[in-house]
């Protein structure tokens, strides 16, 4: 019999529960698809009398990670402890060193270090595998790195965070005001108590810095990433979207520009007969379009031990039968600098609602702003009259450059009739 594949995990909290469960309940499957059996021998966490649910006698139990990565009966390590920085780094950094395979969840390793991480790899010619880094259980690593290997990829933009995606679709859903819904999120165990990470995006964009650099080829860039997160967006905005056919997503976007690559995070006003409109609650999507397959959509759950495990133990397999590809697809020395295009030259059109006080000359005011810097309006809604009061006034623009909506914003902004920050959200055609 073929000798087993002998798997290291760090880190047992949700995740590498799960990723034993999963090698536990399906081990007669997995070594079958994999050709030989996929066995966890040794393990890193830092409570070892916690119940994990899972059996861990007869494990090899290492108190510091990074030893793993020197056990000689290990033959690949996996990383499921999480961050950029301390023990997660130095242990895939390792056992990298060691030559050793390793498979992460990681967005944020490699995200801010993955051009560093990669050049190790392929510096000791080591497989990096990190399937349930980006979108959970959606195969989003494999389709584009190896289903759309052979097409120029001119987008990839998706639903990234399910944390946010369900705050959208409770407030959409129950006309809840965003506090209320972060608050429900919370109660449920979908939010952390510090949310900032999701809620403001750095979630999203570390997972749009990994699909950037697979679907162009270039290295990875986290710092060219434009990232906004959702606690701006209210509920009059998700009423106001659905009035004018869209519902408000926060997306990430990469895309092929003149000049260069746009990558970008941000609530998007997306039509609401798009496929990406509908994927609701805690899901993900991911959307890619290549000059010869055309749009694809994928969608599943982004998070969760059961769908992540499913990617991290995807991966073994990929490894048990010695299919491995470099990290972003192309060896790093031919990885493409296309340049990153600055989120001042995105055009697009823009949704911008402002409360002004219900007078005379308040939306001449607003349009000669308007016209003053070039931008056209497709529409406007108002609702009601209240003369002297606040009442909500709703622009919605041509296709405009960004750096002219910000100055029109700033300026609109200053007016005295206006009396709240506007709040502005892009539309994004998917």
């Amino acid at each position: 019999m073929t000798r087993p594949l002998a798997v290291a995990v760090a880190g047992l909290g949700t995740v590498g529960a799960g990723v034993l469960a999963l090698l536990r309940d399906n081990a007669a499957l997995i070594a079958a698809r994999a050709g030989r059996p996929i066995a966890v021998t040794a393990v890193s966490a830092r409570d070892r009398a916690r119940d994990r649910g899972v059996p861990l006698a007869g494990l090899r139990w290492y108190e510091d990670p990074v030893a793993l990565a020197a056990d000689p009966g290990v033959d690949v390590v996996v990383e499921l402890i999480g961050g950029s920085e301390g023990p997660a780094r130095a242990l895939v950094e390792a056992a990298l060193r060691a030559g050793k395979p390793v498979v992460t969840a990681n967005k944020a390793l490699l995200a801010v270090h993955g051009a560093a991480i990669a050049e190790l790899a392929e510096s000791r010619g080591v497989p990096l595998a990190f399937e349930a880094a980006v979108a959970g259980g959606i195969p989003a690593i494999k389709v584009l790195r190896e289903g759309l290997a052979a097409n120029r990829i001119q987008r990839v933009a998706g639903i990234l965070n399910g944390t946010c995606n369900y705050i959208l679709t409770t407030m959409r859903e129950h006309k809840r005001e965003f506090a209320e819904a972060l608050a429900e999120a919370q109660r449920l165990g979908y939010a952390e108590a510090d949310p900032s990470f999701d809620i403001d995006g750095v979630d999203a964009a570390h997972k749009l810095a990994i699909l950037a650099a697979l679907a162009f080829g270039r290295p990875v860039d986290l710092a060219a990433v434009h990232v906004e997160g959702i606690r701006e967006v209210s509920a009059l905005d998700i009423a106001l979207a659905e009035e004018l056919g869209y519902r408000i997503k926060l997306l990430g976007i990469a895309k092929r520009e003149e000049g260069g690559i746009s990558t970008r995070v941000h609530p998007c006003m997306v039509p609401a007969g798009a496929p990406i409109a509908r994927v609701d609650g805690v899901f993900n999507a991911v959307v890619a379009e290549g000059d010869f397959v055309g749009r694809i959509v994928m969608e599943g759950r982004g998070a969760g031990a059961r769908p992540t495990a499913s990617a991290v133990v995807a991966d073994l397999i990929d490894l048990a039968r010695g299919r491995h590809t470099p990290v972003w697809g192309a060896s790093n020395g031919a990885l493409d600098p296309t340049p990153a295009v600055p989120m001042e030259r995105h055009v697009g059109a823009y949704y911008l609602r402002l409360m002004v006080v219900d007078r005379p000359g308040v939306i001449a005011d607003v349009t000669g702003v308007l016209r003053d810097l070039r931008i056209s309006l497709e529409s406007m809604l108002q609702r009601g009259r209240a003369p002297g009061e606040a009442v909500p006034v709703v622009l919605v623009t041509h296709d405009t450059e960004e750096a002219a909506m910000r100055e029109a914003l700033t300026r609109i902004a200053a007016l005295d009739a206006v009396l709240e920050r506007p709040a502005l959200i892009r539309i994004e055609p998917l």
